[in-house]
């Protein structure tokens, strides 16, 4: 893998070099893994003139939630309290000879970035502008290997909820218990807060679970995601408890159903984000569900569970193969309930089969 991680971080230079910095310093923590291969606590990286180096505030555990350090990074482990690994990577840029520098100034807070330009006076200060985010948009092979497997072990730990007994259990004591079944087939560990909402409460996005206990004739809606060696995925789904879908849920289901699918359809190499959005949005608004929908249909999906792209009516650009992504649409009527149902999937061209669907459990509206 250390030709893989090399050869990021030489994507990137010669970004910055165009943009005129000798030097670059990363700070976002998916961003550091991405390049370096791991995150370590107070993780940073220097891309500097002559050589690469990794500073952090603790040792490297090279344990599967961190990731492993590329060998063939310099490795700076600093000691004392209070030391900040961006301000000692600015000074070790111009200890090299750097006269510039690109940092991540989204992710800098201001009293961090004046101290940057404390000390290293000497250094002009720039900005790397999205470039790491822009780089890690299309995933290689061993990227979405880990996607993947991310995306097996949801639906193993989904599955086999859906095989026990579900009334009179509360919406937190299930989402902790979907959160242990990731880890013991194999994740990180939740890539998100597990949601699940019951009766009223479904088909809110993001609902935190609580007390609320699971009665027979309810929505149940559940979304959940692992994390694969820092990859994540994302799952949502809808179901009955208990006994026959009443027409209601039956009309509501098939509608987002049928919205999620206008949605998928569109995910094609050369598609505008706003496009997918605008498919699975067409659908509800016809229906007359046009009030109240999240802003967004769909997100990309990587080392975060919320990364660009972003699919709304007013996001600009154009998907590329092989970029993970959600499908997530979905209708909440208040004090009755919901339905979200929402799948990882991966870009692919019609010539190779279409959109690769990694998260496989059922949409169909069962009754549990």
């Amino acid at each position: 893998m250390s030709e893989v991680y090399l050869a990021r971080r030489e994507r990137l230079r010669d970004r910055c070099t165009a943009a005129g910095n000798a030097a670059a310093v990363v700070s976002h923590p998916a961003n550091v893994r991405y390049l370096a291969g791991a995150c370590p606590h107070g993780g940073v990286l220097l891309l500097g003139p002559r050589e690469d180096t990794l500073l952090c505030a603790t040792a490297p555990t090279g344990q599967p939630p961190e990731g492993h350090v590329d060998d063939s990074l310099r490795l700076r482990v600093l000691t004392g309290a209070g030391v900040d690994a961006a301000v000692a990577a600015a000074g070790l840029a111009a200890e090299q000879g750097a006269d510039s520098l690109a940092v991540e100034e989204n992710h800098l807070t201001v009293a961090r970035h004046r101290a940057l330009g404390s000390v290293a006076p000497r250094l002009h200060l720039g900005d790397v502008d999205g470039a790491v985010e822009q780089l890690r948009l299309v995933k290689d092979d061993e990227e979405l290997s880990c996607l993947r497997i991310a995306a097996e072990i949801t639906d193993q730990a989904l599955g086999e909820l859906l095989e026990s007994i579900l009334v009179g259990r509360t919406e937190r004591h299930l989402a902790l218990e979907l959160e242990r079944r990731l880890v013991d087939h194999g994740a990180d560990g939740a890539a998100f807060p597990t949601s699940v909402g019951t009766g009223p409460n479904s088909g809110r996005g993001g609902h935190r679970p609580g007390d609320r206990r699971v009665e027979e004739g309810d929505f149940l809606s559940v979304g959940l995601g692992a994390t694969y060696r820092g990859y994540c995925c994302e799952i949502g789904r809808t179901f009955v408890i208990g006994t026959t879908p009443a027409d209601w849920q039956i009309e509501l289901y098939d509608l987002v159903f049928a919205a999620q699918r206008a949605g998928r359809e569109t995910l094609a190499p050369g598609a505008e984000y706003r496009e997918v959005d605008r498919a699975a949005r067409h659908v509800l608004n016809s229906a007359g569900y046009g009030e109240g929908l999240p802003e967004t249909t769909g997100h990309g999906v990587g080392l975060e569970i919320d990364e660009d792209p972003q699919f709304a009516a007013t996001a600009m650009g154009k998907l590329d193969a092989r970029v993970p992504v959600t499908v997530e649409p979905g209708v909440h009527l208040p004090g009755r309930g919901g339905v979200r149902i929402d799948d990882t999937l991966v870009v692919r061209p019609e010539a190779d089969g279409g959109p690769e669907l990694l998260t496989i459990t059922t949409k169909e509206l069962l009754a549990l």
